[in-house]
């Protein structure tokens, strides 16, 4: 090893010393992500300018430095599926969701499917407008291993019929399935907390003193997977400054450059969608401009932390802190995971197949384009909350619609950098679902959403 190298070895340990100092000084957690953001993207550009992307000094850096980034992801994979699965069944456990759980499970997935729809009209309204296809881009060494890896990841889903992709998201064996070992796991432990939900519903009725202590269960295990989730959360700055230096120092900026036409566009139907959102919100009679001020929180950790599945525990107590009752605050924030999602699942997908679609001859009709927006809605099932999700719902919509799904590695340079905006975006459509359906079944607490000062502050 090199004296360059240990020199960054120390230089890095000094900006996670730094994070450390401010969080006993009590900054603010989103100052300091945003602090661990910017210091990484420096610190990732004096890198890639001092030695190169590829220069081994920097991979070796890099190998050292997931012990922080690619651990800190490990650990909110970890604890996806255990808190996916309580936080169903805990929704299940609350009194006022017993009365209509199918009418508020009905609204929120009506919801969330619905915005992807609408989510993926606009991304092609966009794409046509900046006039992008993927012959624009020009295919490198990385662009075309990408490509071979999404061809051999497509062979899991391709000549399935629609029926036999619906019976995928089942849980045969639902052990397996909390153990992450399908894509579809996610959405087919939803399915399974779902099953027990319900059924502790019946027991209820006729055993009240079971259920009872079947809910004291459910509520200590949520109680002890939320004190794992903040224990998590409290890594968040330290994830986020190694995240961003790698991703900056091994990114190619010829390649970011010359896909910034790409990037322009995702922002804008990004933005044109959570405008949307905000929409849907004022003409339910909410006031939007209070939906932003306590979604900050939660929409900042999800963009930089690039995770919809880490930002559930905060998701769900924004929503309450807008008035959304507890057991549909659970339930939209569960399911925003799986189903819909709005940045990942909607815009992503539909993007590439308008983009894809002239290169092999395929004329955008209105009936293909209607085509693509159906099939996008329909594949938004079972699309978990944890990195590279958008690729997965990708790979089913391209397949679907029998597009070259390699073309889809072009763009693997700006991957990271348009995930940050997908995520936020998300989780805005996950809480959106549920102030709605909270709204439109009478159960929102209108003086807790205008409430300023019942804010979630993410502190870790």
């Amino acid at each position: 090893m090199t004296i360059g190298f240990w020199l960054n070895i120390i230089v890095m340990l000094l900006f996670i010393f730094g994070l450390f100092f401010l969080q006993k000084k009590h900054v603010s957690f989103s100052k300091r992500v945003f602090l661990a953001l910017a210091v990484g993207i420096i610190y990732g550009f004096i890198l890639q300018w001092i030695y190169g992307p590829t220069e081994q000094v920097v991979i070796d850096l890099i190998n050292w430095f997931n012990l922080v980034g690619t651990g800190y992801i490990k650990l909110l994979q970890m604890i996806v599926m255990p808190l996916v699965f309580i936080s169903i069944l805990a929704a299940f456990t609350k009194m006022k969701l017993a009365k209509n759980v199918g009418k508020i499970s009905f609204l929120v997935i009506g919801l969330l499917v619905g915005t992807t729809a609408i989510a993926a009209a606009v991304a092609i309204a966009t794409t046509i407008g900046f006039d992008l296809e993927a012959i624009q881009i020009q295919e490198g060494d990385a662009e075309a291993a990408r490509g071979e890896a999404l061809e051999q990841r497509s062979a899991e889903v391709e000549g399935k019929t629609f029926p036999q992709q619906m019976l995928d998201l089942l849980p045969a064996n639902p052990f397996s399935d909390l153990t992450g070992a399908r894509p579809t796991s996610t959405i087919a432990v939803v399915i399974f907390a779902a099953f027990i939900g319900v059924s502790f519903l019946g027991v209820r009725r006729k055993s009240p003193e079971q259920a009872e202590a079947f809910e004291k269960l459910v509520d200590t295990l949520h109680a002890i997977v939320m004190r794992v989730v903040t224990i998590i959360l409290r890594l968040t700055p330290y994830g986020i400054l190694v995240i961003m230096t790698k991703a900056v120092a091994l990114s190619d900026i010829d390649g970011i450059l010359k896909l910034g036409k790409f990037v322009v566009a995702s922002y804008v139907a990004l933005i044109v969608m959570f405008v949307i959102h905000l929409i849907l919100l004022s003409v339910a009679g909410l006031n939007p401009v209070t939906y932003l001020k306590k979604a900050f929180p939660v929409l900042t950790f999800a963009f930089t932390s690039r995770t919809s599945a880490g930002a559930l525990p905060i998701t769900i107590q924004t929503q309450k802190s807008l008035g959304v009752p507890e057991g549909i605050a659970n339930f939209a924030g569960s399911f925003g995971l799986t189903i819909g999602q709005n940045g990942c699942a909607g815009v992503y997908p539909a993007m590439l197949a308008i983009m894809i679609a002239p290169t092999v001859g395929v004329e955008l009709t209105p009936s293909f384009i209607a085509t693509v927006i159906v099939i996008v809605a329909i594949s938004s099932f079972g699309v978990a909350g944890v990195g590279g999700n958008a690729t997965f719902a990708a790979i089913l919509v391209l397949s679907a619609l029998d597009l070259p799904v390699a073309l889809a590695g072009l763009l693997i340079s700006i991957e990271p950098l348009i995930d940050m905006g997908r995520t936020a975006l998300n989780v805005s459509g996950a809480m959106t679902s549920g102030i709605l359906t909270s709204r439109i079944t009478g159960e929102i607490d209108s003086g807790a959403y205008q409430n300023l000062e019942n804010r979630v502050e993410v502190e870790a």
